[in-house]
């Protein structure tokens, strides 16, 4: 089963980056729609950014546009989320998710037309004023 861990949050000031990094037990970011997500406390898990197999297409989320950018390193097996210009309201646990279609677990999401049911552990970003 493909495993998936996340790395690089922290706490930053408002105005500041981040860059996070979802490495992967097996090489699949060639043939898998990747995503990140993220869950505040209280609210559901939402879609952030996908970056797509092959030609590596991106989509992002309205409220990250312009800020975020979703990139991978087939070599090395790692999807990256670089994130700028951070915003108190970008607080949230960060979790990276493959939309392998069979197995992984029982937590399942829709975002972008595709199901991700392959998730991090997560990583969390705070963003303070």
């Amino acid at each position: 089963q493909l495993q998936l861990v996340e790395s690089g949050g922290g706490s930053v000031q408002a105005g500041g980056s981040l860059r996070l990094s979802c490495a992967a037990s097996e090489y699949t970011y060639s043939v898998y729609a990747m995503s990140w997500f993220r869950q505040a406390p209280g609210k559901e898990r939402e879609g952030v950014a996908t970056i797509l197999p092959g030609e590596g297409s991106a989509f992002y989320a309205d409220s990250v546009k312009g800020r975020f950018t979703i990139s991978r390193d087939d070599a090395e097996n790692t999807v990256y989320l670089q994130m700028n210009s951070l915003k108190p309201e970008d607080t949230a646990m960060y979790y990276c998710a493959a939309s392998v279609g069979v197995g992984c677990g029982l937590y399942r999401r829709w975002y972008g037309g595709r199901w991700y049911a392959c998730w991090g552990q997560g990583t969390q970003v705070t963003v303070s004023s």
